[in-house]
């Protein structure tokens, strides 16, 4: 009988230290599978990509609050009902916590309408590969508006920003270009800004492009090109004015009838708009002078022998 009773005891203990073991082993499967599990979410985060552009704008809160309240109240107080804060907020929401390379449209849609004013009449100057000019230009001559002139443009010019689905819902540290993803936060905006600025043009519109760029001076591909040349209302627009600018001292590679501008007329033709095209618009060459006035090309006149 006691031998019996110790070799109870011996299988209780056997039995308590298997279960034992199958417990840790339980333990030790559970946390391997947690780390493989939380492992493999890591690497599909968006926060783990390294995007190639550049981050979210520091401070960009204040950045585009400041920049809408110098518009509103000091550059163009007739648009002093626009509500800057709710503004802000509307463009927040259009990307905070979501992923950089899934923003749509309708994300958008409330800052469109937020933002938008009316642009005057034979205001509107477009442009491609000109874009240092151009702005010079309508900050010289206030009878001409860019995009970058509205308010949307104005408070999103060189300014970065995408989200991230988790905290902060920023990032801070890289953004992805269109050439990672085509519904990126900056190529959505500008797509819709772009449509919007293009449908409020009316009268004689002006568009400047760039007669020294190797690809041609007009790109199917630009912003121009696929967007705003679509989106001018023939309703509305009486004529479009090109302005073909070469650099100062650079290849004229092209004129108004150069290959790449037949393509242009012939698009615009076809909607019926009317056509002029001017090789280096005078006021325009005048201010590419102020920076090279020295230069061969900036001479009002050259004396002969």
């Amino acid at each position: 009988m006691p031998f019996q009773h110790g070799s109870a005891r011996t299988r209780q203990r056997t039995v308590l230290l298997v279960g034992i073991v199958v417990l840790l082993a339980a333990l030790v499967l559970a946390v391997v599978l947690a780390s493989v599990l939380t492992h493999g979410k890591h690497e599909v985060s968006p926060k783990m990509l390294k995007w190639k552009d550049r981050g979210t704008t520091k401070n960009l809160q204040e950045v585009i609050l400041g920049r809408c309240y110098s518009y509103v109240m000091a550059r163009y107080p007739e648009l002093g009902d626009k509500d800057c804060l709710k503004i802000w907020e509307s463009l927040k929401h259009a990307f905070i916590y979501k992923n950089p390379c899934n923003i749509t449209s309708e994300d958008y849609q409330p800052l469109m309408e937020l933002a938008s004013h009316p642009i005057p009449c034979n205001k509107s100057l477009f442009w491609s590969k000109t874009s240092d000019l151009a702005h010079r230009y309508t900050k010289s001559n206030q009878n001409f508006l860019t995009l970058e002139d509205t308010l949307l443009g104005y408070m999103a010019d060189r300014v970065s920003w995408c989200g991230d689905p988790s905290a902060p819902g920023i990032n801070y540290e890289s953004c992805p270009k269109r050439s990672e993803c085509e519904s990126n936060p900056s190529s959505v905006f500008w797509k819709m800004a772009s449509k919007m600025f293009a449908e409020a043009a009316c009268g004689v519109v002006q568009v400047m492009l760039n007669g020294s760029a190797e690809a041609g001076a007009f790109r199917s591909s630009s912003i121009f090109g696929s967007i705003e040349i679509f989106n001018l209302n023939p309703d509305k627009v009486s004529a479009v004015h090109i302005w073909l600018v070469h650099d100062i001292g650079g290849p004229q590679s092209e004129s108004c009838s150069g290959h790449s501008i037949r393509k242009l007329k012939s698009i615009l033709e076809e909607r019926n708009f009317k056509i002029t095209c001017e090789d280096n618009y005078r006021p325009v060459q005048l201010l590419q002078c102020v920076h090279n006035p020295d230069h061969t090309d900036c001479r009002l006149c050259t004396n002969t022998t």
